[in-house]
C-alpha cells in the first residue's frame, strides 16, 4: 500500500524544511529582483501574489513534484466528468456541472444531467424576475418586500455570504434575511420586523429533514398563519430548494415552487444550484449567471493550466507546505473589504468540513496532518484584535489577505486607507521591525508568510471566481492527502445523537455517559413530562388555518 509520508518526494520536502527553516523571506527578494513577477499570476479579474512565503525555488519544485506524483490529474478529470469520487457515499461530485457553460452533454449513470440543470436555471430565472418585478403577489395582492432564507450550513453560509458581498447590486425594494440558528431568538428577531403580507420564505434543505431548518420553517409557517388572517395562503409565501419534493408539498409549498437540486451536490458546494435562489432574487438572474461565469472561468483555468501556473494548485501546495512540513495549525483569512465580512465563515466550513478527516479514502488512519483550522475576520478590525498575536505571538499562522482594488464612489479616501493598511500589514509580517531582538526584545520578528489576492472589483463574476478558487484549492489538498473531501460523517454523528437525546426527554437516558445523563436531567426540569412538543404545539396553533392555506395554494 502506498504511504504518502514514505514517498521520495515527501522525504525530500522534509529535508528541505530542515535546510531552509532559518531562511528569511526578505533575503529571497534580495537574491532575486524578479521574485514578485515570478511568483504572481492573474486569472480573469483575480490577481495572486504568493511571493511573501518562506518558499525557496527548490521547495516549490518539490511541491509541484508532489502534485505530479499524486492522483490529481486523474481525480480532477473524474470530478469534472461525473465519475464517483465521493466513495463513501457512492456519489459523483458535480458542483462544477452547475456552472458548466459548455455545449456538450455531461453523463451521470448514463443520463445527461445538463438538461435538468438548465431547466432549473430557467425556473430560477422565471421566479426571480417575477418577484423582482412585483409580478409575484402575496395573499393580499401586495408585492414581496422581504425575503427570508431558512437554512443551515451550506444552505445558509454560501447564499448569505454572496448576497451580502454583492449588496450594492441588490434590488432596491427587497430586503434579505437569513435564519440559520436553531436558537429561537434568531428567528423571533427576524419575524418581529416583518409583515406576513409582503414576506417570502425560502426553505433551503437538501432532504427537507434537517432538524434545525425544519424547526425554523415550522415556526415561520405558524407565525405566518397566526398573523396573516383568514386569507393566509402558504403557497404564495413559501418556496423551497430541496431534493425532496414530496415533503416540501406536504409542508404546503406548491409543487411548481420546489426548486430542485441533486444528491451529487454537497451542501457546502451548493450555492451554484437552486440554493443560490436568494442570490438571484437579490442581484438578479443576470448577476447570478455572472457568478456562474466567473466560477466556470476558474474551472477552466484549473482544468487546463500547468501546475506551476495553476492558481488553485499553487495555493493548495503552499498550504500543504505549512501544514505538513512547517507545522502550522491554522490558516487566517483576512478580507480588507467589509462586503466580504462573512467570507471567513464560509471558507471555514468549506475547508474544515471537507478536509477535517483522519482516515484516507480506504478507511486507513493517516499519519500526517490534514485540514487546518480556518478562521479570520475583516482586516481593519483584525488589526486591533488578533494581529498582535500574529506579529509577536508563538503561533505560526499563514495569512490570506483579500481585497478589491476599485473603490466605491464617494469613499475613495477610505478605500485608499484600507488598501494601504493591508499592504503595510503584509510588509510588516514579512519584514518585522528589523531590529536585533537581542537588543530590543519588543521587536517584531517578521518572517511571517502571507498571500495577497486582489480582485479588480468586487463583482458577481469575480466573486464566483474567488469562491471556485478556494473550492479547487481544498479539492487539491484532499487529493494529495488521499482523503475524501466530500463526506462529513462527524456532522452526521452529531445529528444522530441529537435526535436520540430528543427522544429521551421523557425516558431513561441510561445509555448515555454520566455527564450527558446529568445534564439531560437539568433540561427535563425546564421541559417537564407531558408538555407539548413543538410539532404538537404547532398543530394546535395552525389547525384549520393550515388546511385552508393549503387549499388556496
Amino acid at each position: 500500500m502506498f504511504q504518502l509520508t514514505r514517498s521520495v518526494t515527501w522525504q525530500a520536502l522534509k529535508r528541505l524544511h530542515e535546510q531552509t527553516a532559518n531562511d528569511r523571506i526578505r533575503d529571497y527578494f534580495a537574491a532575486d529582483s524578479q521574485r514578485f513577477d515570478r511568483m504572481s499570476l492573474r486569472v480573469g479579474g483575480l490577481f495572486l501574489d504568493y511571493s511573501k512565503h518562506q518558499l525557496s525555488d527548490a521547495v516549490l519544485d518539490k511541491l509541484i513534484e508532489l502534485a505530479e506524483h499524486s492522483a490529481l490529474v486523474q481525480r480532477r478529470a473524474q470530478m469534472f466528468s461525473g465519475d464517483i469520487i465521493n466513495v463513501t457515499e457512492d456519489r459523483p461530485v458535480l458542483h462544477t456541472a452547475l456552472r458548466n457553460l459548455g455545449k456538450g452533454p455531461l453523463m451521470v449513470d448514463g443520463q445527461d444531467v445538463m438538461p435538468e440543470i438548465q431547466s432549473t436555471r430557467e425556473q430560477i430565472r422565471t421566479f426571480s424576475e417575477a418577484v423582482r418585478s412585483g409580478e409575484w403577489k402575496g395573499y393580499s395582492g401586495e408585492r414581496i418586500k422581504d425575503v427570508v432564507n431558512i437554512g443551515i450550513g451550506g444552505s445558509d453560509l454560501g447564499p448569505n455570504m454572496a448576497s451580502r458581498a454583492l449588496l450594492k447590486y441588490r434590488h432596491p425594494e427587497l430586503s434579505f434575511h437569513f435564519v440559520s440558528n436553531v436558537d429561537g431568538t434568531h428567528i423571533q428577531k427576524v419575524l418581529r420586523r416583518l409583515d406576513p403580507a409582503t414576506t417570502l420564505f425560502i426553505v433551503s434543505t437538501k432532504t427537507f429533514s434537517t432538524q434545525e431548518t425544519l424547526l425554523n420553517a415550522k415556526t415561520a409557517r405558524r407565525w405566518f398563519l397566526e398573523n396573516a388572517g383568514p386569507d393566509a395562503d402558504v403557497g404564495a409565501h413559501f418556496v423551497a430548494a430541496s431534493t425532496n419534493k414530496k415533503a416540501a408539498t406536504e409542508f404546503g409549498i406548491r409543487e411548481e415552487n420546489v426548486f430542485e437540486f441533486w444528491a451529487w451536490v454537497g451542501g457546502r458546494y451548493s450555492m451554484w444550484s437552486s440554493i443560490g435562489l436568494p442570490i438571484a432574487l437579490s442581484i438578479g438572474y443576470d448577476g447570478f449567471m455572472e457568478m456562474l461565469e466567473g466560477a466556470y472561468e476558474m474551472d477552466q483555468h484549473f482544468l487546463t493550466a500547468p501546475f506551476r501556473e495553476n492558481m488553485p494548485v499553487l495555493m493548495a501546495l503552499i498550504g500543504i507546505w505549512y501544514i505538513n512540513f512547517v507545522g502550522a495549525e491554522t490558516q487566517a483569512i483576512v478580507p480588507y473589504d467589509q462586503a466580504l465580512h462573512q467570507l471567513p465563515a464560509f471558507l471555514q466550513q468549506l475547508d474544515m468540513e471537507s478536509n477535517g478527516k483522519s482516515v484516507d479514502i480506504f478507511g486507513h488512519p493517516v499519519d500526517y496532518k490534514t485540514g487546518p483550522i480556518v478562521w479570520g475576520q475583516t482586516g481593519s478590525n483584525g488589526q486591533h484584535a488578533f494581529f498582535q498575536l500574529l506579529h509577536q505571538g508563538t503561533r505560526y499562522v499563514p495569512i490570506d489577505f483579500i481585497a478589491s482594488l476599485k473603490p466605491e464612489p464617494g469613499v475613495e479616501e477610505h478605500h485608499f486607507a484600507l488598501l494601504t493598511n493591508m499592504l503595510a500589514q503584509a510588509n510588516a509580517f514579512m519584514e518585522g521591525s528589523q531590529q536585533d531582538s537581542r537588543l530590543d526584545p519588543y521587536s517584531c520578528p517578521g518572517n511571517r508568510p502571507s498571500s495577497t489576492l486582489l480582485l479588480d472589483e468586487l463583482t458577481p463574476r469575480n466573486l464566483g471566481a474567488l469562491i471556485a478558487l478556494y473550492e479547487h484549492k481544498v479539492f487539491v489538498q484532499g487529493v494529495i492527502w488521499n482523503i475524501n473531501s466530500f463526506d462529513q460523517w462527524g456532522v452526521q454523528l452529531g445529528k444522530r445523537i441529537a435526535g436520540e437525546i430528543s427522544e429521551r426527554i421523557d425516558t431513561n437516558a441510561g445509555d448515555f455517559d454520566p455527564s450527558t445523563q446529568g445534564l439531560l436531567a437539568l433540561v427535563r426540569e425546564h421541559f417537564p413530562r407531558g408538555e407539548p412538543t413543538t410539532t404538537e404545539a404547532e398543530a394546535k396553533a395552525t389547525g384549520e388555518k393550515g388546511r385552508k392555506g393549503k387549499e388556496r395554494g
